[in-house]
């Protein structure tokens, strides 16, 4: 095997796994934001991003598994490597450890130093989670006609 193979496979499975991570940690997030409820978010998150990242991952492992049969040994190794990171990263990590692992820490997940919080940038892809929080009981109330 050519000393390169191990070098592209680790690029790649690296921006694959990161895609995975960032739409599963991202959903927890907006989940834990709006709800400060830890089993809730990562509950959500799995729930959002579940079906994204199993079906992502079978089209890569369908896409590397087809290199397989080449007559190539270079592309073989490629292939049966890659497909089986893939499912192997998507599958056990992703949808299992991830998700036990924060759950196991609870809060401690979201924690960060405030020092730190205050110079990370505050990112809403969906916009801010502030607007989706439940009505407190004086914004249920109808407004008193003039």
């Amino acid at each position: 095997m050519p000393a390169y193979v191990p070098v592209v496979m680790f690029a790649v499975l690296f921006g694959l796994s990161m895609d995975y991570e960032v739409f599963l940690i991202s959903r927890m997030r907006e989940s834990w934001l709006r709800t400060r409820d830890n089993a809730r978010a990562i509950v959500d998150g799995l729930a959002g991003t579940g079906r994204v990242i199993t079906a992502a991952a079978a089209i890569m492992v369908t896409v590397f598994a087809a290199l397989v049969p080449s007559p190539d040994v270079v592309l073989k190794s490629l292939g049966l490597g890659m497909a089986a990171a893939i499912l192997i990263d998507a599958t056990i990590v992703r949808m299992l450890l991830v998700p036990a692992v924060m759950h196991i820490l609870g809060r401690a997940n979201w924690w960060s130093p405030r020092w730190l919080d205050r110079r990370i940038p505050q990112l809403y892809v969906e916009g801010r989670p502030e607007l989706f929080l439940p009505a407190t009981t004086a914004e249920r109330e109808p407004m008193p006609s003039p």
